[in-house]
């Protein structure tokens, strides 16, 4: 410190015998300390206290330092999702609302394997006002009354992201209806469970999803009316051929059945905080999905607690809304930008970005002509995006990568020291912010862990903060989100205003809150947030919810560390941990985490049985790595199910990935010592991840059981 201000001051010397010099250096320098300053200040703030546990013993809850009561509400006035609807409606009447693109064609695309994709061109948003959503909610309110619909029964919605999705979920708010929700990708079998349990009379889908359901229609005896959403191509709806008890209605037909006279005056019967708002189907990730019932109040208390962490939300931001409605996540996300004001554009995973499946080459994805200042992804896309870009960076000669990577490494010394490269930012990370539109300044990342290297990617090339959040549908999403000004990575945040969390000792796992350095154990979370429990399921919801000293407690499964700074690590899970043969644990998570970030990986499951001594990998790999691994070994074919056959390879991809696994320090026994090379992608229409692209664990055993029977020599 001393050397430098005597070399400081050694220049202000020379300036000073120099006055123009100094006079036309003064800006720069000023500008210098400024930057200088505002970076120290960005550190300090990184470092504070967020979070602290009670009489500062590791085993009490811990509770944000900015909210010493939890908060149960956004706005005072605004105890259930209606009246947060009625408020944004008063104050941004004539402003957007929703917004879907309008399809100018559609076309077949032939590809160099004979395969046939379609392609569209889309053109520009179309948007409705908050006016004219409200008049669609009444109307379609009331026609569902006219088709005997009563407040406090069941409306079951089986559809995929859109505006019509959220127009049918504020008219169930507003008139009383809990709104059943189920994921479009799940299989026959859960979907007539999710029906059936819910004894829901009513149906809404989109037209796309129709034969699905026909499919299921003779399962489903309690169901009167099916209610469709139009075909985002306007193609009829194929309504024929359903059982003569189920009347087929497009949504349209009921809006309009709800604005003739005698309809459209019957009373409204609001709901209470307590009533039911929506009975959220989970992806079924260990089986046939369960029922989380949440009242009002539970998610207006876990949006109370989310929006804290999202400063200036307002009408001069753009969401981008394209995860499924029937994620908590999303749900939760859409309905607080409407209540701030922020317009939703609305979107899906093939149309997302200009290099998006579903885009014909040439024209523009739905970010690009959207720009969104705000977005909520799962790991699964960034880690896609991360691996697009770097793809593109290392086919682009030497010198440019060599560019790239010393641009890059220059910005991210600086961004983890709480300063920032704004002519670089201008520069050469403008294409790769032009990914998502150019104007992204918030991004929300959740459903499962963000590894430190994407979380960092994404931060550095796209500018802006990457908030990780930790949260599930028992918790209305809510539970930690980290801030604007934490520049640090692998962790989740601390608790947010409106939930406490406690680590609750698992001896099994070896997880303890008198562990050194960090206190650890079960992730408990308590709060107006926590749900009412499992619809129809009391066994269940007693294992999982508990009342203990006045406040309602959900244990998660997951197993935490809290840092000493009040922030909150996820390190593990009780059902993700495996027992080998010789007593030495694996955490199957953790060993995914450590493998899936390499280029030849797309995605992975790794698999461990306690009656052996080593664990397994099911290994998805990346198309082009693997072509291009094979062409290094000379192999002789190119077709892709002959490369994912050949042992060869996957002895050659096997030693890859027990390099990554040694440079990432795992245990000898927590590398998988054989693998499997899939040759079909997991997406959600397979059944063997779910929509918000977890493991189904169960169903990947089931999948793969002689696989798993021939790496296990049996």
């Amino acid at each position: 410190m001393h050397m430098l201000s005597a070399h400081v001051a050694g220049v202000l010397q020379y300036l000073s015998a120099s006055p123009l010099l100094l006079l036309a250096v003064l800006p720069l320098i000023s500008l210098l300390l400024v930057s200088v300053v505002l970076a120290a200040i960005k550190l300090a703030m990184s470092r504070r206290i967020r979070a602290r546990p009670q009489d500062g013993n590791p085993a009490a809850p811990y509770r944000s330092v900015d909210s010493p009561e939890l908060k149960t509400m956004m706005f005072e006035e605004c105890d259930t999702i209606d009246k947060l609807w009625s408020r944004a409606v008063g104050l941004y009447a004539t402003k957007k609302c929703l917004g879907t693109r309008e399809l100018l064609s559609e076309e077949d695309e032939v590809q160099p394997n004979g395969k046939v994709f379609k392609k569209v061109i889309l053109g520009e948003y179309k948007w409705q006002t908050y006016t004219d959503v409200d008049r669609r909610i009444v109307s379609l309110g009331q026609g569902l009354a006219a088709l005997g619909q009563k407040p406090r029964n069941n409306v079951l919605m089986l559809a995929e992201t859109r505006a019509d999705w959220m127009v049918t979920a504020q008219t169930c708010f507003k008139f009383n209806y809990p709104l059943v929700t189920i994921y479009a990708t799940l299989g026959e079998e859960a979907i007539a469970h999710g029906i059936n349990e819910s004894e829901a009379t009513h149906v809404f889908t989109n037209a796309e999803l129709l034969p699905k359901i026909k499919n299921v229609a003779g399962k489903i005896p309690k169901v009167q009316y099916i209610i469709y959403m139009d075909a985002l191509n306007n193609k009829p709806a194929a309504t024929e051929g359903f059982p003569a008890g189920i009347q087929i209605l497009s949504m349209a037909q009921v809006e309009e059945m709800g604005t003739r006279a005698e309809n459209a005056n019957r009373p409204i019967q609001p709901p209470v905080p307590d009533d039911l708002a929506v009975i959220m189907y989970t992806s079924g990730s260990t089986g046939l999905p369960k029922g989380v019932m949440i009242a009002h109040r539970n998610l207006i208390g876990g949006m109370a607690g989310q929006c804290d962490r999202i400063p200036g939300l307002g009408p001069k931001d753009t969401y981008i809304g394209y995860l499924p409605l029937a994620h908590v996540l999303e749900l939760s996300a859409e309905i607080s930008c409407l209540a701030f004001g922020t317009p939703i554009g609305y979107s899906s995973p093939l149309t997302l970005s200009d290099q998006s499946s579903k885009i014909k080459r040439g024209s523009k994805g739905d970010a690009s002509v959207l720009r969104p200042t705000l977005m909520a992804a799962v790991p699964v896309i960034m880690d896609r995006i991360y691996k697009t870009v770097m793809d593109k960076v290392n086919e682009g000669g030497k010198w440019k990568k060599a560019m790239f990577n010393v641009a890059y490494g220059y910005k991210l010394k600086l961004v983890e020291n709480g300063s920032d490269t704004p002519l670089l930012n201008r520069s050469l990370f403008k294409p790769v912010r032009s990914i998502l539109g150019g104007k992204i300044r918030m991004m929300l990342s959740g459903g499962a862990p963000l590894s430190a290297t994407t979380q960092r990617f994404m931060n550095v090339c796209f500018c802006c903060p990457v908030l990780q959040g930790y949260g599930l549908t028992e918790t209305c999403g809510a539970g930690t989100v980290t801030e604007v000004d934490d520049l640090t990575t692998g962790r989740v945040g601390a608790p947010l205003i409106c939930n406490e969390i406690k680590l609750v000792d698992w001896d099994e796992g070896g997880y303890t809150t008198e562990d050194k350095p960090y206190p650890r154990g079960e992730i408990v979370l308590g709060g107006p947030n926590i749900t009412m429990g499992y619809y129809k399921n009391p066994q269940q919801t007693a294992e999982d919810f508990r009342e203990e000293g006045g406040n309602r407690w959900f244990y998660t499964g997951d197993i935490g560390e809290f840092h000493p700074d009040g922030c909150l690590k996820i390190i593990d899970r009780k059902k993700d941990l495996v027992k080998l043969q010789a007593g030495e644990y694996v955490s199957l998570g953790k060993v995914e985490a450590a493998l899936k970030n390499n280029s030849l990986v797309d995605n992975i499951c790794v698999y461990a049985s306690s009656d052996q001594h080593y664990a397994i990998a099911l290994v998805v790999p990346n198309h082009k790595h693997l072509k291009n691994l094979s062409a290094k070994m000379e192999l002789k074919t190119d077709q892709w199910e002959e490369l994912c056959n050949d042992p060869d390879l996957e002895k050659e991809v096997l030693k890859v990935l027990h390099k990554v696994a040694k440079e990432a320090k795992l245990e000898r026994f927590e590398i998988p010592q054989k693998l499997r090379l899939c040759s079909e992608s997991w997406t959600p229409d397979t059944g063997l991840v779910t929509d918000a692209f977890k493991l189904k664990r169960k169903n990947l055993q089931s999948h793969y059981s002689q696989d798993i029977a021939r790496l296990y020599g049996s």
